[in-house]
């Protein structure tokens, strides 16, 4: 499989997996497990021809890990960032001490007045290093770092949980725990 297949294959699972089964005629499970055999049925019905190979390739080789099987293989979901209601069933976990943020400057007044939001997805979704921050923040322009003070918010009784591919995920973040990481 080439890359740009790869990458649009990617692409089109994060859509379906993450933000519109009902588009691919499938339906999520509520821990958003689907199986491999119906989604590979639906992508066929769609024109998206995809041998099981094929797929093997994209979840073993996504740089960001977006996707994970069952333990028996026969499910996959994505691993965060739904718009779709799903439990992932993911249990709290104490954080690091500081957790990261990448966004861009156009945002940035907005999120130090109001704090960080899921906006159309079910968590914010948090870093633990600065590269992956900057890699997230340069998906829309210039990227901003900020620091998140996951100490700080744990010991007030905030709930972290850490996904499948490493993103912290808690549901808001509000503006005393940021705080704008220097250049």
């Amino acid at each position: 499989m080439d890359e740009k297949r790869t990458v649009k294959t990617s692409k089109t699972l994060s859509r379906i997996l993450r933000h519109d089964p009902g588009s691919a005629g499938i339906t999520l499970d509520e821990a958003g497990w689907v199986r491999v055999d119906t989604l590979l049925a639906a992508l066929a019905r769609r024109g998206t021809r995809l041998s099981r190979a094929e797929l093997d390739h994209v979840v073993e080789t996504n740089n960001k890990r977006r996707f994970a099987y069952s333990e028996d293989g026969l499910s996959i979901r994505a691993s965060q960032g739904h718009s779709v209601a799903v439990d992932l069933g993911l249990a709290a976990t104490e954080p690091p001490p500081v957790l990261y943020h990448g966004t861009t400057g156009r945002a940035l007044d907005a999120i130090l007045q109001e704090g960080l939001r899921p906006m159309s997805r079910q968590d914010v979704h948090l870093s633990a290093d600065t590269e992956t921050a900057v890699r997230v923040g340069s998906r829309h322009g210039r990227p901003v770092v900020l620091v998140v003070d996951a100490a700080a918010m744990s010991a007030a009784g905030h709930v972290f949980r850490v996904s499948a591919n490493g993103v912290w995920l808690t549901d808001t973040v509000a503006p005393e725990y940021l705080t704008l990481q220097a250049s």
